[in-house]
């Protein structure tokens, strides 16, 4: 084909459009994929309403894309691709090789980190292209579909557990069960912990059972959610996935000694803790951002391994349009998913 689709915005919080464009070629080190699916995470309003520098319109959103590679360009074959390789594409959609954290080898925190959908188009569409080093090999086990949310819900839950001071046995709680906290349910539970799902209503126990939680806490019940953790023993980790900063601090006081409280929901409502809820018991808050691409391909690896997949809802690129507004209203159960193909 020589021209492939996208759903765009033409200016912030515009509406969704489907637009013709002459296909793209990859320039050297860059492949172009194409679109098999492509997830809508909640940051990608960050980008449609120009909450973040830089932005430019017209926009193609999207940073959970899986596809195929469909042709590449100068010196993508020297990194081991190939045409027809299955991939992904996340929230890590390459990164700048020379600022100070890559140079630690810190990529993930690169100063000029290139996010699909702000750095360049997106996944909304038929087609993309992206760096190499974005690329993340998407096992057989694995649909499309499965493995598009993988490149950010996914790899956020599973990084922020596995690099968490928590170990086999110990009591982690997932606060929320949304779009990242049904997968991190599933997570914690394949990793070995105790695992509580905290969420709002009495209507999501059993929802939070089956995805293998050992306890849940509905924090509209009466008990602070704080107290009903301790009355488990007193959380290790927190993994608060939840994008309120009131129902993230209302587990602080939950976490046992030397506890952590690791932060991947995204809100810029100020959190409020006291010094002294942390210092007394050496307690620890940590921000956590997203995963490499080998961080990504460990996530799916992982998934495939244990039969953890996301729970989604596909929807043609014609109704980008729509599946975005159901999501940001908190009406995707738990994901939508693009399927431009």
């Amino acid at each position: 084909m020589s021209t492939y689709r996208v759903a765009q915005v033409a200016a912030a919080n515009g509406p969704f459009e489907i637009v013709e464009r002459d296909l793209p070629r990859p320039g050297p080190g860059h492949v172009r994929v194409a679109v098999e699916a492509c997830g809508i995470c909640h940051s990608d309003a960050f980008f449609v309403s120009a909450g973040m520098p830089g932005v430019r319109f017209p926009l193609v959103p999207g940073h959970e894309i899986a596809g195929r590679v469909d042709e590449l360009g100068q010196g993508a074959r020297d990194s081991g691709w190939q045409v027809g390789d299955r991939v992904t594409v996340g929230w890590f959609g390459g990164s700048c090789g020379h600022c100070e954290p890559c140079r630690q080898g810190d990529f993930v925190v690169c100063e000029n980190l290139k996010v699909p959908g702000w750095a360049y188009d997106g996944g909304f569409a038929e087609a993309m292209v992206a760096p190499v080093d974005a690329l993340a090999r998407i096992p057989d086990a694995l649909t499309a579909s499965d493995a598009g949310p993988m490149a950010c819900a996914g790899v956020t839950t599973y990084n922020g557990l596995r690099r968490s001071s928590a170990r086999p046995g110990d009591l982690v709680a997932v606060l929320g069960i949304g779009g990242l906290g049904h997968l991190g349910v599933q997570y914690a539970v394949a990793m070995g912990f105790e695992t509580v799902a905290i969420a709002r209503g009495p209507d999501k126990a059993d929802f939070a059972l089956r995805l293998g939680a050992h306890h849940y806490i509905d924090s509209t019940a009466g008990t602070p959610v704080a107290d009903a953790l301790q009355s488990l023993g007193g959380a290790k980790v927190v993994l608060a996935t939840a994008g309120s900063s009131d129902a993230i601090a209302a587990t602080v006081d939950g976490l046992s000694h030397r506890g952590e409280l690791v932060v991947i929901g995204a809100t810029p409502q100020p959190l409020g803790i006291s010094p002294i809820q942390l210092l007394m018991s050496g307690r620890v808050v940590r921000g956590h951002p997203s995963g490499t691409a080998q961080d990504v391909q460990d996530t799916m690896d992982f998934s495939a391994l244990h039969g953890i997949r996301p729970t989604i809802e596909s929807v043609p690129l014609d109704g980008a349009g729509e599946a975005y507004r159901k999501m940001l209203a908190g009406g995707a159960r738990y994901r939508m998913v693009l399927t431009p193909g």
